[in-house]
């Protein structure tokens, strides 16, 4: 039979799941708890780490429609719930994993989609949204500014040719 607290921690899990567009699961053991406290930290503000019970995890993931975590959920486990930027938290969970390499990743999931310990150091690769997104602004901008470009010398193009074409007529003019 189930105990609340059990219950509440399924409702939370279920709850933390269905919040996040990316949660990260990953084996800590071998970590102290001051290293815990500095992997929280790295992750930023957008994404909550918690180690986690791997039963009570399968049943909040099945509750939350999501089956891709259960193959991840053997051994000691903690799970990084993302709401804010992927990229970000990836990028804190790689980092992190490099100089303690007592951290390993195992596996994940975004917005739905299943993603293998690989794919989530891909997506540690990549850069951030806001950059992602200012590069996007930049090209605009460059690509409105050549075609303001364009414009501008259209008209400016015409009245050349037509005062060419006026002085060809005068100098016609003046020769009959």
């Amino acid at each position: 039979m189930a105990t609340t607290e059990k219950v509440t921690a399924v409702e939370e899990i279920t709850r933390d799941l269905r919040n996040s567009n990316a949660a990260v699961v990953t084996s800590y053991t071998g970590l102290s708890v001051a290293q815990l406290k500095q992997l929280r930290r790295s992750l930023g503000e957008n994404a909550q780490y918690r180690v986690v019970k791997n039963t009570l995890t399968k049943i909040a993931a099945q509750e939350a429609g999501i089956s891709a975590l259960d193959e991840h959920l053997k051994g000691s486990t903690a799970v990084a719930f993302v709401t804010g930027d992927p990229v970000e938290a990836a990028k804190g969970l790689r980092d992190f994993a490099k100089d303690n390499p007592a951290l390993v990743i195992k596996g994940g999931v975004l917005d739905g989609k299943a993603l293998s310990a690989d794919e989530i150091k891909k997506l540690a690769d990549l850069e951030s949204r806001e950059v992602l997104l200012s590069k996007l602004a930049g090209a605009f901008k460059g690509k409105q500014s050549q075609a303001a470009s364009l414009f501008q010398a259209l008209p400016s193009k015409l009245v050349r040719t037509v005062d060419a074409l006026r002085a060809k007529q005068a100098e016609q003019g003046g020769a009959e």
